[in-house]
């Protein structure tokens, strides 16, 4: 398994490309010893590393990552194919979409998912710290790992 390592500001190509190419991120956060998962439709801003997505302000994932903004989670292909296994594994920052990059997370969010305006719930984000990509493709085991 090759593996190579990267605390440019610049992420990968096949990371990025990966972030862009799918929808679907597993939330995971963590209050007083009690952790919790929610899977949320995302979009990614290429050049800020960060994840945006849209969410009530009631859900239990949104007041965890309220209390304790350090967040991790994973993002897989939204097809699964036994024989290019990939995934990313993140941590990162969450905060509430505001200031210099709320244009740019409603402008990137609502573009990859129109029918969000119909739908109650603000942004978020994720500011992205840590990156592990796996690319099984063809069995050719490959592991980019990037941190900010």
């Amino acid at each position: 398994m090759e593996l190579s390592a990267n605390t440019s500001p610049l992420l990968d190509p096949g990371i990025e490309q990966f972030l862009l190419a799918h929808t679907v991120l597993s939330l995971a956060t963590s209050v007083h010893d009690r952790p919790y998962c929610a899977s949320c439709y995302y979009a990614f801003i290429p050049g800020e590393n960060v994840l945006v997505f849209k969410s009530d302000p009631d859900t239990q994932h949104i007041e965890d990552a309220l209390a304790n903004a350090q967040v991790a989670g994973t993002i897989l292909p939204d097809k699964l194919e036994k024989t290019k296994i990939q995934g990313i594994q993140f941590s990162g920052h969450f905060k509430k979409a505001e200031g210099s990059i709320q244009r740019k997370a409603e402008l990137t969010y609502l573009s990859k998912y129109p029918v969000a305006t119909l739908f109650r719930g603000n942004l978020w984000i994720i500011e992205l710290t840590r990156i592990k990509f796996t690319d099984n493709a063809l069995l050719k085991g490959k592991k980019i790992l990037w941190e900010r």
